[in-house]
């Protein structure tokens, strides 16, 4: 059709833009697809989180096992005992304690005039002491009449770290039973 020189064409009228309706279910489909994402990262993010805390506690508790145990393993004898600190001569014969402070959290190694603090963030820490004669039928060692015959030191501790954003915190416990080699 022709109009003063234009030509005007017909349009079929509801192909060029979207219906009301259909703008609504795009949004409404958007904001479900954007609040699953943000529920997906914020579920990861705390995951994420309390696995680097069990990640870090657990490595610290394994160093501070690993120093422990082979400087108790070389030890001549154990002098004092509690169930928080205990006291040895090393193969030098100096006395090395270590005491567990229960408001400081801490495990703390001293000898020479020297403190160095070997784990934190502990929660309970036990020591026990044993003669070296299993009881039969067990892995389980007598306990000993006198700290002398001390041979076998159990360590007993449980790590713990409050986990940001989560109500629960993470957990380490360990646990260990070490001989002396030098009696």
């Amino acid at each position: 059709m022709e109009c003063n020189g234009m030509y005007i064409e017909k349009r079929n009228r509801g192909r060029g833009a979207f219906t009301l309706v259909e703008v609504l279910m795009a949004i409404g489909i958007s904001v479900m697809v954007v609040a699953a994402v943000l529920v997906l990262s914020l579920f990861s993010s705390r995951s994420f989180v309390a696995m680097t805390n069990y990640t870090d506690l657990g490595l610290a508790s394994q160093l501070a096992m690993d120093k422990f145990s082979r400087e108790l393993r070389q030890a001549c004898s154990v002098t004092d005992w509690r169930s928080n600190s205990i006291t040895f001569l090393d193969s030098n014969t100096n006395s090395v304690t270590f005491t567990y402070d229960t408001d400081r959290k801490t495990l703390s190694r001293s000898s020479l005039g020297q403190t160095n603090v070997y784990l934190g963030e502990c929660d309970l820490l036990q020591f026990a002491i044993y003669q070296h004669t299993p009881i039969s039928n067990t892995f389980d060692c007598y306990y000993p009449a006198f700290v002398t015959n001390a041979k076998v030191v159990q360590v007993t501790w449980n790590c713990s770290r409050q986990t940001p954003g989560v109500a629960a915190r993470s957990d380490n416990p360990q646990s260990m039973k070490i001989a002396i080699r030098n009696h």
